[in-house]
């Protein structure tokens, strides 16, 4: 059987012959039967390139009995022995770096520097992973009370999950299992089927750095998995990154099982332009975070708020760049932009392009009749950009996860900002300014957690959190960093008392104080 796959025929005759990804559940890829499989397309051809399964409660129910047969070990694995194996993990990862991207432009479509640095961004979680030695060490406080020591110490959960979405297939995950496991976790993976060869790569490359069976397992699959994940009473925490109508679900459902629950979703991210910007910097960045990966990034800027005559002195820079964009498969040289992931999302976004026609949005540029013409059959799309948009519009609205962007007119910093914290999402923000007193005021009256100033994808490093507020996150902490850690750990507090001999000290029934 076929597991990683990275060099695959585009198609192959009658589906029979196409490689079969698994599942893989205690250190070893699972057989599966074909017709218990899906298609997995490259969306530069439009072509079904391989198959994956579509796992169900049995497959998760195989994954936590092996994820809790071997946590026990694992949780007392000594922690430089874990960062050992962390330590490894990141040699492979990075001798693999290059196939690992390779993999992702041929599932997902975005191009290869932008799947490269995807890559890379998920290994500074990893690398932040191999040092969390210091980061669980307790508090010690000797002699709260007479002849009495107080200590904390942070353990395990147990058997955690992470449910991940198909436009990262490697950062995002990455944000979530290396503090899972490194705090002494087993975990339990339930990737996108749209995206699997760089899935079992990582799969591959734990257990060739020595992690032990069964500590790391993925199951693909679609509602039944997720389902048996949130209902499993043997799984005590999850993390989910997606849509927000799932992310919702996933946290009511799973919340209501008992579980430590977050979920991080939906976007739609706004940048504010102000009349001192440097106009030529503005263009560059709006034009990259909106239109990059396809715009199918949850930290994409899809709305342009521009105050004052900002809006004019923008927009022709934009159209100008947007006029030079080359747009194919993501392996060549040169491309700007990749396909759409699916045939599907791509109709979704034409629709969403027709709705803010018909919602009066002024169509500075249409993507609608983009073709490549080598590729026919490929999910291309071009980009496109609206000016005039209102909050009383759909578009302004909705997160259309697509290469479509917005330019939205106000009069004042005020309004701009008003704007931003009034709409239904918070996830990432920017503001682009040469007045450090503007931005400054920016970063603070903003209600949205990660924030750039003349930084267009303020995605923070890998040591710090990531997150969002209102429809855009589900959860009490934040993902990685220092909530990551809080997350999938229970800290204790143990109070000491060692009596010398012969002073035990009288009986008394006071509640006890410190003195």
């Amino acid at each position: 059987m076929t597991t990683r796959l990275p060099s695959p025929p585009d198609a192959a005759p009658g589906g029979a012959a196409l490689p079969i990804l698994s599942h893989w559940i205690d250190g070893h890829p699972v057989e599966v039967l074909p017709e218990t499989t899906g298609p997995v397309y490259n969306p530069a051809t439009g072509q079904v390139i391989a198959r994956v399964p579509r796992g169900g409660a049995a497959e998760v129910e195989a994954a936590v009995r092996a994820a809790a047969a071997a946590f026990p070990a694992w949780r007392d694995t000594p922690l430089i022995a874990r960062s050992q194996v962390f330590f490894a993990y990141r040699e492979l990862v990075w001798r693999h770096r290059e196939e690992m991207a390779a993999l992702i432009t041929r599932d997902h479509g975005k191009t290869f520097p932008d799947a490269l640095a995807e890559v890379m961004r998920g290994l500074e979680t990893v690398e932040y992973a191999c040092g969390l030695p210091t980061h669980l060490a307790g508090m010690n406080t000797p002699n709260v009370s007479t002849k009495v020591d107080a200590l904390t110490l942070r353990q395990p959960l147990g058997v955690t999950a992470g449910i991940t979405p198909f436009n990262f297939p490697v950062m995002v995950p990455m944000w979530i299992y290396p503090i899972a496991l490194m705090t002494g976790n087993a975990f339990v993976w339930k990737p996108s089927s749209h995206t699997p060869g760089a899935t079992q790569l990582q799969a591959e490359l734990w257990s060739e750095a020595g992690l032990p069976d069964g500590v790391f397992n993925v199951v693909y699959g679609g509602r039944e998995a997720v389902a048996a994940i949130l209902e499993h009473r043997g799984i005590a925490a999850i993390q989910f990154v997606g849509s927000t109508a799932v992310g919702r679900m996933v946290h009511e459902r799973g919340t209501a099982a008992g579980k430590r629950v977050g979920a991080y979703t939906g976007a739609k991210n706004a940048m504010v332009v102000l009349p001192d910007a440097d106009m030529e910097l503005t263009a560059d960045a709006a034009i990259a975070s909106g239109f990059g990966s396809a715009g199918e990034r949850c930290m994409a800027q899809t709305l342009i708020i521009t105050v004052g005559d900002a809006g004019d002195r923008l927009r022709p820079l934009m159209e100008e760049r947007i006029g030079r964009l080359r747009i194919g498969p993501g392996m060549d040289e040169g491309v700007d932009m990749g396909p759409i992931y699916s045939a599907e999302h791509r109709d979704a976004i034409i629709r969403w392009i027709d709705r803010g026609i018909e919602e009066g949005a002024e169509l500075v540029a249409d993507g609608r009749p983009f073709h490549h013409p080598e590729r026919p059959d490929g999910f291309f799309l071009g980009v496109t950009l609206f000016d005039g948009v209102t909050p009383a519009m759909d578009i302004y609205r909705e997160e259309i996860f697509g290469p479509v962007l917005g330019i939205v007119r106000t009069a004042t910093y005020d309004q701009a900002v008003g704007l931003i914290n009034a709409h239904q999402y918070g996830n990432g923000t920017a503001i682009f300014t040469t007045d450090g007193g503007a931005a400054r005021r920016f970063q603070l009256e903003v209600d949205v957690p990660m924030i750039g100033i003349n930084v267009p994808i303020p995605v923070p490093a890998g040591y710090l959190s990531f997150g969002g507020t209102r429809g855009s996150a589900f959860a009490d902490l934040q993902m990685r960093g220092e909530d990551s850690i809080r997350f999938f750990t229970r800290q204790k507090e143990v109070t000491v008392r060692w009596p010398e001999p012969g002073r035990r000290g009288a009986l008394s029934l006071v509640f006890p104080g410190n003195s």
